[in-house]
């Protein structure tokens, strides 16, 4: 035995080198995994890492319910929105040439869809008329002055 170790005695020297390297370096690497994990634990008051993981996921569960809350919260905004007032489209005219100045107009109120209604006021010197005409989509099924189309159009193309 003593003759085969001095024969071999290099070759161990190396193995035993080639292993105190080794060691090293998982120690190095323990030191490293053991500092980020110190760095995620941190702040916490949870000894392992399945405590702070069951922590997340606890989170995550109810932010995803936040978020869905949000998300209906939205949608009913939205619908709100698609029916409320969000274009206007006025013009002023004089629809006798012979008497007055613009003091008649054209109100256009529309939602996204571009409908919603049309107010008119025609003043004359015997009196003020209002006229009201339902717009659905841009059209309505009562015939339209040239002045009520310039309305319907201002307020869909978002110019006065």
């Amino acid at each position: 035995m003593i003759n085969f170790l001095n024969q071999n005695i290099l070759i161990i020297v190396i193995l035993i080198l080639g292993l105190i390297i080794w060691n090293i370096f998982l120690q190095l690497l323990i030191l490293k995994i053991k500092k980020k994990l110190r760095l995620f634990l941190k702040g916490r008051k949870v000894k392992d890492v399945e405590e702070v993981l069951s922590e997340q996921l606890k989170r995550m569960k109810g932010i995803e319910k936040n978020v869905k809350e949000l998300t209906k919260w939205n949608k009913d905004l939205q619908k709100m929105c698609d029916l409320s007032i969000t274009k206007l489209g006025v013009i002023r005219f004089n629809p006798f040439k012979d008497t007055g100045g613009d003091q008649s107009f054209v109100v256009a109120f529309l939602d996204s869809n571009n409908s919603g209604v049309i107010f008119s006021s025609l003043y004359t010197r015997e009196g003020t008329r209002v006229y009201t005409k339902p717009i659905q989509k841009g059209k309505s099924d009562y015939h339209l002055t040239k002045e009520e189309l310039e309305a319907i159009k201002q307020a869909i193309n978002g110019k006065e």
